[in-house]
């Protein structure tokens, strides 16, 4: 009917959001962030007018409040870990703990379970709920770039970022010494008469394995020894994972006279399985060598010759950079290996 009015209530217009004009521009949310909020961080000349241009098409118009919110930080700091009932990153924690605890923050821990889509999704996290500073611990993957854009959103936002093991990525990190590690291991066994020496890993997919794999690999060749694929077993960083793994390459080389795990609770699996199953004594038929230094691995039986990392120490240092002013080029700290010679290695049985 003539004259009738529309009742109906419109909805008010959707927002632009500063993540519209970045997919506008075909560039990083972070890149955005930089040309339209401000940055100490250049960004290419060609791309700024990209946002520029993006941004005005889209009439943006940027939110002042929440800018300042969102650069604004709570006394919080994030610690990711993979696995939260393992020794390794228990260790990790306590060191960085103490640490934030000194300077009267909060440590909020998350554990990704090894899955890379859950740790980016605990960055993001951290990040909304605004915490002073992340620390990741654990092994980087041999592809970190979408964690690695994460982190840089993270940063971006106000936050601080710092590694402990090696990401490939630009942040702060400290590293352990895992090829220098690796390369005792094979320079010990060598010198204990053993040929016929066989490898437990972790995934192969971590840097940290990959570094230890090839610091062994490179020093036993050197030394006159080879390693071949049957030889080297991939397994879960778990007691089981090594379980499994000595059973399989006893299968494979039944000759074996030497095995070095990955970690300590693999070459616990590893002593459990050769003592209980396949009827082998340690050290007198078989030598094993873990890596880490973990506490019990004193009280094994036999008590574990291993790889000892400095672990609280480097939780410790590794939140000391999160907390420390961002510097213009990422800082590395190096942390020593040391081998400790305990009774679950000896000479090469005589055949």
């Amino acid at each position: 009917m003539q004259g009738d009015v529309d009742a109906t209530p419109r909805r008010p217009p959707t927002p632009v959001t500063l993540r519209d004009v970045a997919d506008r521009a075909r560039v990083s949310l972070a890149t955005a962030s930089r040309v339209l909020n401000g940055s100490n961080r250049t960004v290419n000349a060609e791309l700024a007018a990209r946002v520029g241009r993006a941004a005005a098409e889209l009439r943006y118009v940027s939110n002042g409040p929440a800018q300042a919110l969102a650069r604004s930080t709570t006394p919080m700091v994030g610690l990711l870990v993979h696995e939260v009932d393992d020794p390794y990153f228990g260790s990790i924690a306590a060191g960085a703990m103490r640490v934030a605890t000194g300077h009267d923050l909060l440590t909020m821990l998350a554990t990704t379970f090894r899955d890379p889509g859950r740790e980016i999704q605990y960055v993001q996290r951290f990040q909304a709920q605004r915490v002073r500073g992340l620390l990741v611990t654990g092994s980087g993957r041999l592809d970190d770039s979408e964690l690695g854009r994460a982190l840089a959103d993270f940063e971006e936002s106000g936050g601080r970022v710092a590694l402990v093991s090696e990401h490939n990525l630009p942040f702060d990190a400290v590293l352990p010494a895992n090829s220098r590690g690796a390369a005792q291991v094979a320079r010990l066994l060598h010198d204990l008469g053993h040929t016929q020496v066989g490898i437990v890993t972790g995934p192969l997919r971590l840097q940290t394995v990959q570094d230890r794999l090839t610091g062994f690999v490179d020093a036993w060749s050197a030394l006159g020894g080879r390693v071949d694929d049957a030889a080297v077993v991939e397994a879960d960083f778990a007691r089981q994972g090594g379980f499994s793994a000595a059973l399989e390459l006893f299968e494979r080389r039944p000759g074996t006279t030497a095995l070095f795990a990955f970690n300590d609770l693999m070459a616990a699996g590893v002593l459990a399985a050769l003592q209980s199953h396949l009827g082998r004594r340690v050290p007198e038929d078989v030598s094993v060598v873990g890596f880490d230094d973990l506490w019990f691995a004193a009280d094994l039986g036999p008590s574990l010759t291993t790889v000892r990392l400095p672990l609280e120490e480097m939780g410790a240092k590794a939140m000391e950079l999160v907390l420390a002013p961002r510097e213009a080029h990422p800082r590395r700290i190096h942390v020593p290996a040391e081998l400790i010679v305990r009774s679950s290695t000896g000479p090469a049985p005589r055949r």
